[in-house]
């Protein structure tokens, strides 16, 4: 937990920026510094976003508010996340923020999809903040600009035809088939994945979900040693993604945690569909190194996907995930 106000400080920074830049990248400057705040590196962090400022854009503009009304035919229209972001900063005013995310996670689950699945891994880490600490100012409207981004971007994955899958997590992901045109952007190729393995379909209970899941971020943090260089940043996604949504299921009601885990599969599995490598390379065992040495490493190269693919390898916490992290820090353009 940061008692000592640098991530809220950090924040404010950040909350006059937009979500995006460019029209289509995801502003990640907000779950970096998360990061950084959480593995006790608050030295690093106004340090770490100066360096990564000039990538931001100006918050952008708003169109009409969102209504109780309209907010379906709102989903899933980035013109609209401003307006999305002021509609949770509200909510979050109004409610306790437990509250806000139990209302709101299952009508944006469908939707994890959107955005390179960059919305609900801003929430994973806001939630992650919020569950530490107090629910100061800054960090309930980082929690609504994580759901008002996944609003905007919410994108649903529909129509796929099931395969034969596996028990075990890591057999479930090695079924995955790449797709046949392994070319263009996240949402060009995420249309193309038609037919996923099936795993962990008839999971009910919450603590098996949980556990589930746990497994699955393990077994795709795991993966990311071997495979990663199929695209050293978008297969960050496989392991962060569903990490997210374990951070986010001690907030929520344990009737949505299966829905979670099914979710989190489809986003995994798919990610590892449209850029799975075409033969992995061989374990390099990460060595005597700890993990604050290799969390050093991955500040020191500065990468916002290093970081938190090395703080998600701190969560699993094993040799396999520490030689995950460093393989993404020898693939990966650093900051500059």
């Amino acid at each position: 937990m940061d008692t000592t106000g640098t991530l809220d400080e950090a924040l404010q920074r950040l909350h006059s920026a937009g979500p995006e830049r460019l029209g289509r990248l995801t502003n990640h400057a907000p779950m970096a510094v998360e990061a950084l705040a959480a593995r006790g590196r608050q030295a690093a962090v106004h340090r770490w976003l100066d360096h990564y400022a000039p990538r931001l854009e100006e918050f952008p503009a708003r169109l009409a508010p969102v209504t109780d009304a309209d907010w379906p035919a709102a989903l899933g229209d980035p013109r609209r996340a401003a307006d999305w972001i002021d509609r949770f900063a509200r909510e979050l005013a109004e409610r306790p923020w437990r509250e806000v995310l139990a209302l709101w996670w299952p009508r944006l689950l469908p939707g994890l999809y959107g955005g390179s699945t960059h919305p609900v891994i801003r929430v994973g880490h806001a939630v992650r903040t919020l569950l530490a600490g107090e629910p100061t100012a800054p960090r309930l409207t980082e929690l609504a600009h994580g759901l008002g981004y996944w609003a905007a971007r919410h994108r649903p994955v529909t129509g796929l035809v099931p395969l034969q899958g596996a028990a075990r997590a890591a057999d479930a992901l090695d079924a995955v088939r790449p797709i046949g045109e392994r070319d263009g952007g996240f949402p060009d190729r995420l249309a193309r994945v038609g037919a996923l393995p099936v795993w962990a379909d008839g999971v009910t209970e919450p603590e098996e979900a949980r556990r589930l899941l746990t497994e699955l971020v393990r077994a795709a943090t795991h993966r990311y040693a071997t495979h990663g260089h199929g695209e050293e940043t978008m297969l960050v996604h496989a392991a962060t993604a569903p990490n997210a949504v374990l951070r986010a299921l001690p907030a929520l009601p344990g009737a949505l945690w299966a829905p979670s885990l099914r979710a989190a599969w489809t986003a995994s599995a798919a990610v590892t569909a449209m850029y799975a490598p075409d033969a992995p390379v061989a374990y390099a065992p990460p060595g005597s190194v700890t993990a604050e040495e290799v969390f050093e490493r991955a500040l020191a190269h500065g990468d916002e996907h290093v970081i938190k693919l090395t703080d998600t390898a701190l969560d699993v916490g094993d040799a396999p995930a520490l030689a995950a992290a460093l393989r993404a820090i020898e693939l990966s353009e650093p900051l500059r």
